[in-house]
C-alpha cells in the first residue's frame, strides 16, 4: 500500500479533543494521517466510531450523504465490556471492522501484553512493606468483585483506595509497588476482558495479581500460569486469605510469581494514540478485502 492512509475519528472518545499522535515517531507506523476533521470523510480510508459516543449520539449521528467510497472501512471501536456497552442491538451490517480487547477482533488491541526481553535479566523487586491493595472507582454492591471483597476482608487486611477508601498519594504504580498483592478484580466477567488492573496496577507495579474476571484458562492465553492467583483456585475467600498469608511468610514461594520478569517486560497500551495508529497499520496491511460485520451484538456478547 503506497501513499498516505487517512484515519478519521468521527467522534473523539468521550467528547474530549486531544492532540493526535505522530504514529511514525511514537509507534514506528509510517504514512499515517490521523484527523478529527469531518471534512476529510471523503478521502478517509478508515473511519473510527467509538462505541460510547455512538451510544450517546445514536445512529442518527453517523455520517449521512454520499455513499461510502468503496475502499473506506468503518471501524467499530470499544474497550468496555459487554455489560457496559449499551445499544449494541441496532448495529448489524454497519461496520467493516471491529477493534477491541477481544482477540478475535479485526484489530486486536489488548489493554497490555508481555513482550520478550532481548536477553534474560535478574528480577529486582521494590521493597514490600504492605500486604494487599485494591483501587476501585466504580463501587457497585451488585458487582461480583465487591461481593468477593466483602468476604475476603473478613480474613485479611485490605487497603482500599479510590471511591470508598484511601486517597492515592502519587501514582497508582508507586502506591501499589509497596504491596505484595493487588486485587485485579474486573467490573464484569467476559472473554478476554483483562484490563489495566492486571497490566498496570499489578504487573507494572510488581505486585502479584489476585484476579477475578474470565476463567483461569482465558488469562493463561496471555500470561504465564504461575504469574497470578485466580480467585477460582480456592473453594472459598477464607482459603485464599490463608494462602496469601502463607506467601507473605515464605519469600521463595512468593518470588516464584515473578519468574516471568526474567524473560518478559510489560507493555501497557496507551489510550488512545496507540489504538488510532494500530488501525492505520491494519489498513496498510489489509489490501483490498472488504468485509462487513453482520451481527455485532451477538459476536461481542458471546
Amino acid at each position: 500500500h503506497g501513499g498516505e492512509v487517512t484515519v478519521l475519528l468521527w467522534w473523539e472518545p468521550f467528547g474530549r479533543p486531544r492532540r493526535l499522535a505522530d504514529c511514525r515517531r511514537r509507534y514506528n507506523v509510517s504514512g499515517c494521517r490521523l484527523s478529527a476533521d469531518r471534512g476529510h470523510l471523503g478521502e478517509a480510508q478508515a473511519v473510527l466510531f467509538h462505541h460510547r459516543d455512538l451510544a450517546l449520539h445514536g445512529a442518527e449521528g453517523l455520517p449521512r450523504g454520499p455513499p461510502r467510497p468503496p475502499q473506506q472501512r468503518w471501524v467499530w471501536m470499544n474497550f468496555e465490556s459487554p455489560s457496559h456497552s449499551p445499544g449494541l442491538q441496532g448495529l448489524a451490517g454497519l461496520f467493516n471492522w471491529t477493534m477491541s480487547y477481544r482477540r478475535d477482533s479485526d484489530v486486536f488491541v489488548p489493554y497490555g501484553y508481555l513482550r520478550a526481553l532481548p536477553a534474560p535479566r535478574p528480577v529486582v523487586l521494590p521493597r514490600k512493606t504492605r500486604l494487599v491493595a485494591w483501587i476501585i472507582s466504580n463501587w457497585n454492591e451488585e458487582h461480583a468483585r465487591v461481593r468477593y471483597y466483602r468476604q475476603l476482608k473478613e480474613h485479611l487486611a485490605i487497603d482500599v483506595y479510590g471511591a470508598r477508601g484511601l486517597e492515592l498519594e502519587g501514582s497508582v504504580v508507586e502506591t501499589v509497588s509497596a504491596y505484595k498483592f493487588y486485587l485485579a478484580f474486573e467490573n464484569s466477567q467476559h472473554t478476554d476482558y483483562i484490563t489495566e488492573k492486571l497490566w498496570r496496577n499489578a504487573f507494572a507495579a510488581s505486585a502479584v495479581p489476585v484476579v477475578l474476571g474470565p476463567h483461569r484458562s482465558n488469562y493463561e492465553r496471555f500470561i504465564p500460569p504461575d504469574s497470578f492467583i485466580h480467585v477460582d483456585d480456592f473453594p472459598s475467600p477464607r482459603l485464599l486469605a490463608t494462602y496469601l498469608k502463607f506467601l507473605d511468610k515464605s519469600k521463595p514461594n512468593y518470588r516464584r510469581y515473578f519468574a516471568w520478569k526474567k524473560k518478559y517486560e510489560v507493555h501497557v497500551t496507551s489510550f488512545w494514540d496507540e489504538h488510532f495508529c494500530k488501525v492505520c497499520e491494519a489498513v496498510r496491511a489489509a489490501g483490498n478485502q472488504i468485509k462487513t460485520v453482520r451481527n455485532l451484538a451477538s459476536w461481542f456478547e458471546s
